[in-house]
């Protein structure tokens, strides 16, 4: 970690940057949330506690009408993770809480109320990365697991045992029927697809069904009548393209030790064929997590979401981590997503670039690095080229959660512009 005297320079340069921020075109000015977090009515052992939170339910469309269902799964979410941080819990552990938490809403496209393949069924993906030891674990294409966190969860800390019998290499990332397997004898318990798929998820494959089968059968006549094609339209004129939820969900977490760590869990998109594997499993493209070092002078935690195929392509989670390593978060966050997502020369095929990511850094400050008496300066961003993306944040010493659904500026078009708005507190173990 780094040393006393550069954080408490830094905090009050960072403080005077959001304040004076005024953005530049389809960037909102940042969020200010700053100050030693307290309430009267926590006890003093929860005085003590120290940690923070800041939860996704996805970079896509988030209507007004639903608006309440999202921030809602968010408080849930915060809260599950700092009852953990206050308990005493590792980052890893209250990580793991907020995720499962936002898996078993039906409003999100992860776990329960998950997108639908083209078969009809449920597969999810799923990651998460503990920054201090640096393990990952990962699930693809995983059916008939409720909470796959749980799984990427489980071989994380398996990996971590050590080698397995006659010395082989313990697995951190298992797809389809291999990773239920693992999961079942592994004493996860299984759950049906028919049991996590909900009314709104059902009703959405129906619907995207009869577009495909529409636009099918358009594209078989038009290929006999090329003539009425170039008349008519293309096939995506006349049918409307399928709606697809990009709302993966993810969480950052860092603890009263300092110990970031994060998480990533989504359905993929819809009617997506059987056997595709999002960015929420791929390693350094849905979550990256990493404790600061002598070559780092920051603790990040990033979580993405978005369209799985952009994001993979730009290994978008671990650009974010080491762009943020810079002096001014807010500004390289900003240019990260600008020339290593939008503009990236492996998405430049693309019409719109479609993601999203939150991200914290944390240095510890002052000489005592006691966990009694950690301070801590963390910063934390959120930003989008998706038309909306739902955030959730709450530290240890707060008495709840806030949540905010960040929109593109008017006139701004997703894919092709951003929206980043963020925060600053300074994290301390306070004395009765």
């Amino acid at each position: 970690m780094t040393d006393g005297p550069r954080c408490a320079r830094c905090f009050p340069q960072v403080m005077e940057k959001l304040r004076n921020s005024t953005g530049c075109t389809g960037i909102v000015c940042p969020l200010q949330y700053s100050g030693t977090m307290q309430n009267s009515t926590i006890s003093s052992r929860e005085h003590r506690a120290v940690g923070f939170v800041l939860v996704h339910a996805g970079a896509g469309y988030h209507s007004e009408s639903k608006a309440k269902e999202y921030k809602h799964v968010c408080k849930r979410a915060c809260q599950k993770a700092v009852d953990r941080l206050r308990a005493g819990a590792m980052a890893l552990e209250a990580v793991t809480a907020a995720l499962t938490e936002l898996e078993d809403s039906p409003f999100t496209n992860a776990g329960t109320g998950s997108n639908l393949n083209l078969s009809g069924d449920i597969e999810c993906d799923a990651s998460i990365m503990d920054g201090k030891s640096l393990e990952y674990g990962a699930v693809g294409a995983l059916s008939g697991i409720k909470n796959p966190v749980l799984v990427a969860r489980r071989l994380l800390s398996e990996a971590q045992k050590g080698k397995l019998s006659a010395g082989r290499i313990p697995p951190c990332f298992l797809v389809g029927t291999g990773a239920q397997q693992w999961a079942l004898t592994h004493g996860i318990p299984p759950c049906p697809s028919e049991k996590m798929a909900t009314k709104f998820s059902l009703s959405a494959y129906k619907r995207n069904k009869r577009k495909m089968e529409l636009a099918e059968k358009i594209e078989t006549e038009h290929h006999f009548l090329k003539r009425q094609r170039t008349s008519s339209g293309t096939v995506s004129e006349i049918v409307e393209p399928i709606s697809s939820s990009l709302d993966t969900v993810g969480a950052i977490v860092v603890d009263q030790e300092g110990n970031v760590a994060a998480a990533v869990s989504s359905g993929g998109l819809a009617m997506k064929h059987p056997g595709r594997v999002g960015q929420a499993a791929h390693y350094g493209c849905g979550c990256w997590a990493e404790n600061a070092h002598d070559a780092r002078t920051y603790a990040t935690a990033v979580s993405t979401s978005g369209c799985g195929e952009h994001l993979i392509r730009t290994m978008l989670a671990r650009e974010c981590s080491t762009a943020v390593q810079a002096e001014d978060a807010h500004q390289a966050l900003l240019e990260a997503m600008q020339n290593k997502f939008i503009g990236s020369r492996f998405l430049a095929s693309e019409d719109g670039v479609l993601g999203g990511v939150i991200v914290l850094r944390c240095c510890k400050c002052g000489d005592d690095q006691s966990s009694e008496n950690l301070q801590a300066l963390l910063e934390f961003l959120w930003s989008h080229t998706t038309e909306s993306m739902c955030v959730g944040y709450m530290s240890a010493h707060d008495s709840k959660a806030k949540t905010h659904i960040s929109r593109l500026p008017p006139g701004a078009v997703a894919g092709q512009s951003l929206a980043i708005e963020g925060g600053v507190c300074r994290l301390g173990a306070t004395n009765d």
